[in-house]
């Protein structure tokens, strides 16, 4: 058994702790038991499970892995801390608000024999699942994809990085990008932002994706992907699959601390992952310049 802590107590916090509680079962996941959460605030008993600080978790023998949960801009200082003390990460995206201090992490990892794995739940929807299929063997001429929501709370940081579900969909789909142009426009007296990425693909076919928050604004995704062969301009529609994203995540972790995914799966998540912060960071660049 790997005993687990949980950093954070948000939304996402509160359902690593419910399935650390009840893992799926006949899982890798099995192996995982929870020994506390982590909270700047002094909390009662979430679910049953007590609060700990942070140098007892990573001073505890029988604490093994940590789940980050926090805002983005703490999420590298969290990692550094229980990877120095030689203990497996499971952390939110992004990861780190930087490609070099992502890379130093990684480095870290490895140094101390640990897993590092960045959460990504939005590739594990049964609608991106279904667009995946649809896309399989298709050449794409142009596209764009437009997210809106409200304006996110202080400390998730800029748009490229809070909003990097949508740019792992982009080069999931369509493989290495490059940025070709990128442009903010603020209106902060409406807690308004738009931020516009033009992107290329190794065949140099555009893609463009925007990221809109605002007060009153939907949380939605639109596409509009032009192929040799059809036009997507709907996301599939998906029947809801019985384990939940968390859930279907914490297995994928579980069973990396099992050695049972390949060396050559994990190398090519890692280059997504930094990939996708290298175009968040020239982004952000572009837009600040």
């Amino acid at each position: 058994m790997l005993g687990a802590v949980v950093v954070g107590i948000g939304i996402a916090g509160r359902v690593r702790i419910r399935d650390l509680l009840c893992p799926q079962p006949a899982s890798p996941a099995e192996r995982l038991t929870i020994k506390g959460f982590i909270s700047r605030r002094c909390l009662e008993p979430q679910q049953g499970v007590n609060q700990i600080t942070a140098t007892e978790a990573v001073s505890r023998d029988d604490v093994n892995v940590a789940f980050i949960c926090t805002e983005n801009v703490s999420h590298e200082d969290n990692i550094r801390m229980f990877l120095q003390a030689g203990k497996h990460v499971c952390v939110e995206y992004p990861m780190t608000l930087s490609y070099n201090a992502a890379v130093k992490l990684w480095d870290l990892a490895q140094e101390k024999g640990v897993i590092l794995h960045e959460e990504h739940i939005e590739l594990l929807t049964a609608e991106y699942k279904q667009m995946k299929k649809e896309v399989a063997g298709k050449t794409l001429l142009e596209g764009t994809l437009h997210f809106t929501g409200a304006p996110v709370k202080p400390g998730f940081s800029f748009p490229s990085f809070s909003g990097m579900a949508r740019l792992t969909w982009l080069v999931d789909l369509f493989g290495e990008l490059s940025v070709t142009a990128a442009v903010m426009e603020e209106q902060s007296s409406e807690n308004y932002s738009k931020m516009t990425a033009t992107l290329a693909t190794a065949n140099n076919r555009p893609l463009t994706w925007i990221e809109e928050r605002g007060p009153g604004l939907p949380r939605a995704k639109s596409v509009n992907f032009h192929f040799d062969s059809c036009t997507i301009t709907e996301l599939p529609a998906a029947p809801r699959e019985a384990v939940g994203l968390f859930m279907q995540d914490l297995v994928l972790f579980s069973a990396k601390l099992a050695g049972q995914v390949s060396s050559e799966e994990l190398l090519r998540e890692k280059s997504r992952i930094l990939h996708c912060l290298q175009l968040a960071e020239r982004m952000q660049q572009l837009c600040q310049s």
